[in-house]
């Protein structure tokens, strides 16, 4: 994309973003072979906020379809969601999240952000993971970006089967078969008053 006008290149920029929201300034950079400032002028032309902005607004959105969770109960940020069928998360590592010596991921925040998605995916009241059959493919580590993906294999009256893999970019480093249950919330919420 070398040799662009500056017209040229907002035009490209805008249209890419379109397609996919979550580049980073840094990957933009690279793609348009300008500098990380450049890119940044370019985007507050345009109008278009910084990535975690841009994130933060689609998972505002998707947070409000989520039936059996609340939205600050997801682990990561939810930018896709079509209940019973598929969700989309994203998790950045930073340095809470891992062990302090090797800046590993520490492994219950990849179950959680897995476990998460996959009940948030269901629509329904109430949704309990009853077993989960786990993968470690490789460690993540700090500041790296986790895209998890839900998909819902099976969906019966009162259970359902989802498939979560964790990506960092193209390399897989956690997968998991999870089976949930679901609830009516009168069920759960008569059985707490007795």
């Amino acid at each position: 994309m070398a040799g662009m006008s500056k017209k040229e290149r907002q035009a490209a920029l805008l249209r890419l973003l379109e397609k996919h929201p979550f580049v980073t300034d840094e990957d933009l950079a690279k793609q348009f072979n300008v500098s990380i400032q450049t890119i940044r002028l370019d985007r507050m032309a345009l109008g278009i906020p910084e990535v975690r902005e841009r994130i933060k607004a689609v998972a505002e959105t998707k947070q409000s379809e989520l039936r059996s969770l609340e939205g600050d109960e997801v682990i990561g940020q939810i930018i896709e969601l079509n209940l019973n069928e598929m969700a989309i998360s994203i998790f950045d590592i930073e340095p809470i999240h891992v062990f302090s010596k090797t800046k590993i991921v520490r492994g219950h925040h990849l179950f959680a952000q897995a476990n998460s998605l996959a009940v948030a995916v269901i629509d329904a009241d109430v949704v309990l993971t009853r077993t989960a059959k786990l993968r470690f493919v490789r460690p993540g580590r700090l500041g790296e970006r986790l895209v998890c993906k839900a998909i819902v294999t099976s969906n019966l009256p009162d259970r359902a089967h989802v498939d979560v893999v964790t990506r960092v970019g193209d390399d897989t480093i956690f997968s998991g078969e999870f089976v949930v249950v679901k609830f009516p919330l009168e069920s759960v919420i008569g059985g707490m008053e007795s």
